[in-house]
């Protein structure tokens, strides 16, 4: 039920999907266009490089949503209301992440629209499609959740947008997302190859056969990576949330 609340709020104010999807279409227009010509892939087209990367900063910063939506109903006071009811601590925690997966896929179907009007033309067999669309599915649920403990750490709407966009754009940028790691100068290339936002761009980019260099041990290694990442992510989260939940309400 709380599922379906939080997706109803969604349909009901179109103005949150608009605006979800406006922003990984700017960066796939001003990456493609303005500062494709620029960037150099070996072996490869960089439309193809890119598209990964930007699925993955999609669901990623599309889990912001999580933590405004629960800092918007402590400010109205609507925990304090479901606090009354007969319900499990994580029911509305739950039912806010797995919404808000709902309507992360909206958005990797318009994004996946978008890739293939710019050029995006990605290999490999229907089976390891349908994977890398999950392995996006999962990325979200587990970004969702450290947003919703994000959301329950802040006093405000407005902190909850701030902070939960502050510790994502060091993580996408400093990562394989949109430019090769060689480029970066050596200091970095470490944090950006073991960065969670690189290993799962590039699991999807050899799920997906658009980059040359991949093998299928480095697709394969990429892969398990990004499992482990999104098995961690929720593991450490999910509990926290829901003891940061259980402490915020019994106040």
């Amino acid at each position: 039920q709380m599922c379906i609340r939080d997706s109803l709020e969604t349909v009901r104010v179109p103005e949150l999907i608009m605006f979800v999807a406006i922003q990984p279409i700017m960066f796939v227009l001003l990456f493609r266009y303005v500062f494709g010509g620029a960037i150099q892939v070996p072996g490869g087209q960089y439309v193809n490089f890119l598209m990964p990367g930007i699925f993955v900063q999609t669901v990623a910063f599309g889990g912001v949503t999580t933590a405004i939506g629960l800092a918007q109903d402590m400010q109205r006071g609507i925990i304090d209301r479901f606090r009354s009811l007969p319900m499990s601590s994580s029911a509305v925690l739950t039912g806010r992440t797995i919404a808000d997966l709902a309507r992360n896929l909206f958005t990797v179907i318009i994004m996946l629209t978008v890739g293939f009007l710019v050029g995006f033309r990605p290999g490999g067999t229907p089976f390891e499609f349908l994977l890398g669309i999950l392995l996006l599915l999962g990325v979200s649920f587990a970004f969702s959740w450290i947003s919703a403990f994000i959301g329950l750490l802040v006093r405000s709407v407005e902190a909850a947008q701030s902070g939960g966009f502050i510790w994502l754009f060091p993580l996408t940028f400093a990562s394989s997302a949109f430019v090769p790691v060689s480029t970066m100068p050596g200091w970095l290339q470490t944090f950006a190859r073991h960065n969670p936002i690189s290993v799962l761009a590039d699991a999807l980019r050899g799920l997906f056969h658009v980059n040359p260099a991949l093998t299928t041990a480095d697709t394969r290694w990429a892969l398990i990576q990004s499992v482990l990442w999104i098995a961690g992510i929720l593991i450490v989260f999910v509990p926290l949330s829901v003891i940061r939940y259980r402490r915020t309400t019994a106040r």
